[in-house]
């Protein structure tokens, strides 16, 4: 008895043991992606994790300490090239935790974040490096200088257009959720960001569930002199395995794609019910109202396609693209012909991963920040030339 005894214990303890055993995350891979103002290094996980981070000095290292957790990948496969980080170094912390080592080559400010499984991507854990001089310059605005009193510094005009709205709830999921609601919500959060930069005014086209007429929109981004308008969509899609987020631009011909063609004819359409409004164009003769929109429009398209491009990229580190390719259709919305327009489609409310996620607050602040980080590298790059962003390069380029 006394053998049995022990051995039903030698199995109860070793069948307690065993899910801890195979239950360990995993850090299944690494990732990096570079841009001129940040370095991302994103690790895929097989679940959930806690971690904390610290920075230490002589030489520069950032240390990633994860609990319950285990390196299943290679991080040496890494390209570092040309990037903060000289080497990555990992070792075991106690039992069943990791510690992940970057040596830098310099000093780094860094933003980490956890994102849950997303349409194929699981759980990740998200490091953006700034490099911390370069930061601090940014920062440093010069005292008493005759340009301070001289230049205007404007602050840059982005007007945000949340989709549909009033009765015309857009898209519906299959729980009853509104892309009416949803892009309100992404698109409100995204404003707030926006009013926390400096250097950036912003303009809702709604800020409330009523509706306004595309041509409308198009006057309201016209009327404040927007330097830049993004209209937030969460559409549905023919199939309903569609998923991922899109970014599109007008196009002067045909669409690039019949999903770029269907979204536009689906957006468009929503007009109809606000046709009242238009009356005020139907005494202008179509061909000069026509020519009257194509005015200016190819230098206009072809900054809303680097806008584009600029924003797809910031959104690929936070959800799965539909399209990796900025996409054009003949969206009405976007006919505005001096303001460069994208309009995002931040998910399909018709898929039920995307639509899941898409009425958490957790992602909608996450997708707000990825819309926000692309704009704001496309200014840094595009300035207007009256902008304080403008004026603030041209003060680090004189201390220089």
């Amino acid at each position: 008895m006394h053998r049995r005894h022990l051995l039903n214990l030698l199995v109860a303890s070793t069948a307690l043991a065993f899910p801890f055993t195979v239950s360990a995350t995993q850090i299944r891979n690494a990732r990096l992606w570079r841009s001129d103002d940040k370095l991302r290094l994103v690790f895929d996980l097989s679940g959930p994790v806690r971690y904390k981070t610290f920075s230490l000095s002589a030489p520069e290292r950032l240390i990633i300490d994860l609990s319950g957790a285990s390196l299943s990948s290679d991080l040496s496969q890494l390209m570092l090239s040309d990037t903060a980080i000289r080497s990555i170094r990992s070792g075991h912390l106690g039992q069943g935790d990791t510690r992940i080592v970057l040596d830098l080559n310099h000093p780094v400010l860094l933003n980490s974040f956890l994102l849950v499984p997303q349409d194929g991507q699981g759980h990740r854990l998200v490091l953006d490096l700034v490099n911390a001089r370069q930061a601090s310059s940014t920062a440093m605005v010069p005292r008493e200088t005759p340009s301070n009193k001289t230049h205007p510094k404007r602050d840059i005009i982005v007007v945000v257009d949340p989709g549909h709205g009033g009765k015309d709830p857009g898209a519906v999921g299959a729980k009853g959720e509104r892309e009416k609601d949803v892009v309100l919500a992404i698109a409100q959060l995204l404003a707030k960001r926006l009013k926390r930069e400096k250097g950036f005014d912003v303009k809702l086209v709604r800020n409330d569930d009523f509706f306004v007429p595309l041509r409308k929109r198009v006057d309201i981004a016209r009327q404040h002199k927007a330097d830049m308008f993004i209209s937030v969509h969460a559409d549905a899609a023919p199939r309903l395995a569609a998923s991922g987020a899109s970014v599109y631009c007008l196009s002067e011909g045909g669409a690039t794609s019949a999903t770029a063609r269907f979204m536009a004819q689906r957006e468009n359409g929503a007009d109809l019910l606000g046709a009242t409004s238009l009356l005020n164009l139907k005494d202008k003769d179509p061909m000069l109202a026509g020519v009257i929109l194509d005015m200016s429009m190819n230098a206009t398209i072809a900054a809303s396609l680097q806008l584009g491009s600029t924003v797809l990229g910031s959104l690929a580190g936070i959800t799965t693209l539909h399209q990796k390719r900025v996409e054009q259709a003949g969206f009405a919305v976007l006919k505005s012909p001096d303001v460069p327009s994208i309009l995002v489609e931040t998910g399909f409310i018709s898929n039920a991963r995307d639509s899941q996620r898409l009425v958490t607050p957790r992602h909608q602040q996450a997708v707000a920040d990825g819309l926000f980080e692309g704009l704001q590298r496309y200014f840094q790059r595009n300035p207007p030339v009256d902008s304080y962003i403008a004026w603030q390069q041209e003060q680090r380029k004189a201390q220089v």
